[in-house]
């Protein structure tokens, strides 16, 4: 189909003909897009001008283009989450509407290291570390893996953790309220153990959440780090003046 009539740049005209296609569902996500000449001779352009449209689709993260291979619609992320809000993984799921499920990989209990001891403030070194391994699942399908550490001194009774799908609400249980999160995120590309436990290609990168939470008394009660699909979701910052 040849592009209509318009003063602006033809390369402009090609990036607004294939995001219409995209939001009509002619193309849709994960679609492979015809070759360059393919594409080019439907559009009526030259294949420099259908470079020049496509470079800037990659830039705006529209379309994916995988050596050797061809050209993809990306894959909208299912969940979207502002990074001021602290919500738990299984709320994150639940509130767009799929359903949160857990799968074990290990507990264990294991004495301080140095980093564990500077990070919970610990004053001796002496003291267990709680380590969970999970698997979280949306609708059955992996999304994030979990490594959360807790100090076995905070909880008063021994605890069955495989009962809890959400680590918020056996803090809730336990009688400690998690108040706050100093958080950083990194991009990570393949991982070697984790990115086939999620089911991952190799051109899906992971997005890490690494999380020191808090109680309402400014003690630091949990160490998490998670690694996302980044195909599956998005994070935002809200940033105000």
């Amino acid at each position: 189909m040849m592009l209509r009539p318009d003063p602006r740049p033809l390369y402009l005209l090609v990036i607004d003909k294939i995001k219409q296609d995209i939001e009509s569902g002619k193309l849709k996500p994960g679609q492979k897009l015809p070759s360059e000449f393919e594409l080019a001779k439907e559009l009526g352009v030259s294949r420099a001008t259908l470079r020049e449209a496509l470079r800037m689709l990659e830039d705006e993260n529209v379309i994916i283009r995988k050596q050797g291979v061809g050209t993809f619609v990306k894959s909208k992320p299912l969940f979207i989450s502002g990074i001021e809000e602290l919500y738990s993984i299984t709320q994150m799921i639940e509130k767009h509407g799929y359903q949160a499920g857990t799968t074990f990989i290990d507990i264990s209990s294991n004495l301080a290291t140095k980093d564990d001891i500077k990070a919970f403030q610990l004053d001796v070194s002496d003291q267990n570390i709680i380590r969970i391994e999970r698997i979280r699942t949306a609708d059955n399908v992996p999304v994030v893996y979990c490594i959360d550490k807790i100090p076995e001194n905070i909880l008063e009774k021994k605890i069955d953790f495989r009962k809890y799908s959400s680590i918020f609400q056996l803090f809730k249980e336990a009688g400690i309220e998690i108040a706050y999160a100093i958080a950083e995120i990194e991009p990570l590309g393949y991982h070697e153990k984790i990115s086939p436990m999620l089911h991952m290609p190799k051109e899906i990168s992971l997005i890490i959440l690494k999380q020191v939470h808090f109680d309402t008394f400014d003690r630091p009660v949990l160490i998490s780090v998670n690694y996302f699909r980044s195909d599956k979701f998005r994070f935002q910052v809200l940033r105000k003046r």
